[in-house]
């Protein structure tokens, strides 16, 4: 008898371990998924800008179709797939919108345009942001990430299928500082 009251108490702590480390990883993933929109909202603050930004620049710049169709293409793969398509996207997005912001150098009147400058600033402000946000949502993957590893959650992970979340990474090449030709 006490054996069978020893062996139920066990599996008692057991499930209610199972339960709560279960809870835990139900709680990482709400946080990563909070994460991943918060930083979406700034991403697509961005791409609401952006047209503004080409239009501004285009009346100075008329020559200059490259580097537009190039922002313009970048912003339309930046708003899908998954995540780290849409990391590869946002890195060759905003290389195109630094070269789009270095044509201020060519063309004086534009840096002097108030139009421009607002939406600079504005674009300035979002990277920041943008930036921010995705250092929380790494955090919050590198969080679900290690307590996916660890003993003995790990087991918990594996009987719930929990999936290790991916980082928003921008490729090596990208991280290289823009030039500008004309």
């Amino acid at each position: 008898m006490i054996f069978l009251v020893s062996l139920g108490v066990v599996l008692l702590i057991i499930l209610v371990w199972f339960v709560i480390t279960y809870n835990k990883f139900v709680s990482l993933k709400a946080k990563v998924d909070e994460a991943f929109s918060s930083m979406d909202v700034f991403l697509k603050k961005r791409y609401d800008l952006i047209p503004n930004l080409v239009s501004t620049v285009k009346g100075y710049a008329s020559h200059e179709k490259t580097t537009f169709q190039k922002v313009v293409e970048a912003r339309g793969n930046a708003l899908n797939g998954n995540i780290q398509e849409r990391a590869k996207a946002e890195g060759e997005l905003s290389n195109a919108l630094s070269k789009l912001l270095m044509l201020k150098e060519s063309y004086p009147a534009l840096k002097a345009d108030l139009q421009f400058k607002q939406l600079s600033e504005e674009l300035t402000n979002i990277e920041g942001e943008i930036e921010k946000s995705r250092r929380y949502y790494n955090g919050s993957a590198r969080q679900l990430n290690e307590y996916a590893r660890k003993i003995p959650s790990c087991i918990v992970a594996s009987l719930a299928r929990v999936k290790e979340i991916e980082y928003f990474t921008i490729k090596e090449e990208e991280r290289e500082n823009v030039k500008v030709e004309f």
